[in-house]
């Protein structure tokens, strides 16, 4: 039962496209870093300055303020709405890229499709006519 089991699951893993998803899966992970740092470094802060010297991720809503109960200070309870616009901003500019991405591969190959060149059309009934009368010939010659 455990071996059956074993190999099922190595036949599973070996796959080509589980082998796939997981490289684009780890490869996505890191673009994902790279595109929110970009967000985050990058495009935030100007857009933070045009709206005027925000920082969107410190953009919050308090619901009950900070309070000292027995000498133990209690946080602010808040609703942290600055990074919910942030990690918007990034899965919209991640799903960009991707999109753009994805547009680019299917015109490449669209080219490639249209670059392969195209079997020669079959010979007409009279070529083949023709051809058969040409070996028929040679035959008869050689026999000669």
């Amino acid at each position: 039962m455990k071996i059956s089991f074993l190999q099922d699951f190595k036949t599973f893993a070996m796959r080509g496209n589980v082998i796939d998803m997981a490289v684009g899966v780890i490869i996505g992970g890191a673009f994902g870093k790279i595109v929110s740092s970009i967000v985050a470094d990058v495009i935030m802060p100007p857009i933070g300055l045009l709206v005027g010297g925000v920082n969107f991720t410190d953009l919050k809503l308090q619901l009950k303020p900070a309070e000292i109960v027995d000498g133990v200070e209690k946080a602010a309870v808040t609703l942290n709405y600055g990074n919910f616009l942030q990690v918007t901003f990034d899965f919209i500019i991640i799903a960009f890229s991707i999109f753009l991405f994805i547009r680019l591969l299917s015109k490449l190959n669209r080219k490639k499709e249209e670059a392969v060149p195209t079997a020669p059309p079959a010979p007409s009934k009279e070529e083949v006519l023709l051809t058969e009368i040409r070996d028929l010939l040679k035959e008869q010659n050689e026999k000669k």
